[in-house]
């Protein structure tokens, strides 16, 4: 059943990522070839309006054919003949709509579970935390530079910057102060602590919900970006990247961990989980690399400043190793997640 929940989830968030490409291709006049759910052998198909509507038979993703790689047409709905704003209009299309779906989601989890205020409940004995003076009841609403609107900001900001002297500030009784804490090592746990604890839940209505919704995306947008620059500088290796395999495993264990709970802690997980990759998507998507989204607009941009395309069989060339190297990582994260799935 996780897999089964694993694959829907997936699904519906590339298949809304591709929806965003549609909206925007239909809204400029641009030919849609074929929206489609899955891939592999078709199943299913309709055509509406110029466009193919299908089902595949693997429910994994989906796409937008909108005819960008073909340059041998006059027609003034090809993708190619647009203006470049239209154009980057609709590539960016893609990962907004990922963020649109995370914050959605996030609002509807909001409004179901509550909001974890970064406001501290006990400070350990010990830590640097109780020397500097905190105290319970304090909302620290700034760390190292970073605004602070979630308790979870403040677990994952020392999680990605262990061992380093940080600077807090924080609100007791309507007063700012502003500290400075140098985390110790936790000898029993083994990573660096400040000795602060806090995240209980405060209920949100509508309104409230909407804000820390948004707050809630920032965070997993935050999350993915730092993740990031650590795979950059060495700090986290590539082997602890996951692909769809690890994704699959992460939602089946998740679904069996809550099922016992009832129907309302799964579909809490599942939410959380939709958001998690939703807002991973959507950067990932946004990364100025070949072949994905961030790339194509890279090109684009060129175009606009330049007022003149880049030679469509460079810019395919360059999309072509770009998908080659893809495919490779792809591969790589594969193996890594079944070996740490089936094998460890």
């Amino acid at each position: 059943m996780g897999i089964i929940l694993a694959l829907l989830i997936f699904s519906f968030i590339v298949l809304f990522h591709e929806f965003g490409h549609f909206i925007l291709a239909k809204k400029n006049g641009i030919d849609v070839e074929e929206f489609a759910l899955g891939m592999g052998p078709v199943l299913f198909s309709k055509e509406y309006k110029g466009t193919r509507y299908a089902l595949h038979l693997f429910p994994i993703g989906g796409f937008c054919a909108m005819g960008e790689d073909d340059e041998a047409t006059d027609s003034p709905g090809n993708f190619n003949n647009k203006s470049v704003w239209a154009r980057i209009s609709v590539i960016a299309a893609g990962p907004i709509f990922n963020f649109i779906l995370a914050f959605a989601l996030s609002v509807i989890l909001v409004s179901m579970t509550g909001y974890d205020r970064p406001v501290v409940s006990s400070v350990e004995k010990g830590f640097p935390a109780e020397e500097a003076g905190l105290k319970a009841g304090d909302t620290i609403v700034r760390m190292g530079g970073k605004r602070i609107h979630l308790f979870r900001e403040i677990t994952f900001y020392n999680q990605f910057h262990q061992g380093e002297q940080t600077e807090i500030t924080y609100l007791r009784d309507g007063q700012k102060y502003t500290t400075v804490l140098v985390p110790v090592m936790d000898e029993e746990l083994g990573y660096y602590r400040f000795g602060i604890s806090g995240g209980a839940y405060t209920k949100a209505d509508i309104l409230t919900a909407m804000q820390y919704g948004a707050y809630q995306v920032k965070y997993w947008i935050n999350i993915t970006i730092d993740s990031l620059k650590m795979l950059l500088t060495g700090q986290v290796g590539i082997d602890q990247m996951s692909g769809p395999v690890g994704i699959v495993d992460m939602v089946d264990d998740s679904y069996k961990e809550s099922r016992s709970y009832g129907a309302y802690a799964v579909i809490m997980q599942l939410l959380y989980i939709a958001i998690l990759l939703s807002a991973n998507i959507g950067v990932m998507n946004l990364l100025p690399l070949p072949a994905l989204d961030g790339g194509r607009l890279v090109f684009l941009l060129i175009e606009a400043v330049r007022r003149k395309r880049v030679p469509p069989e460079k810019e395919g060339y360059v999309h072509m190793v770009g998908i080659a190297l893809l495919m490779v990582l792809m591969v790589f994260i594969m193996y890594n997640d079944i070996r740490r799935v089936f094998f460890n």
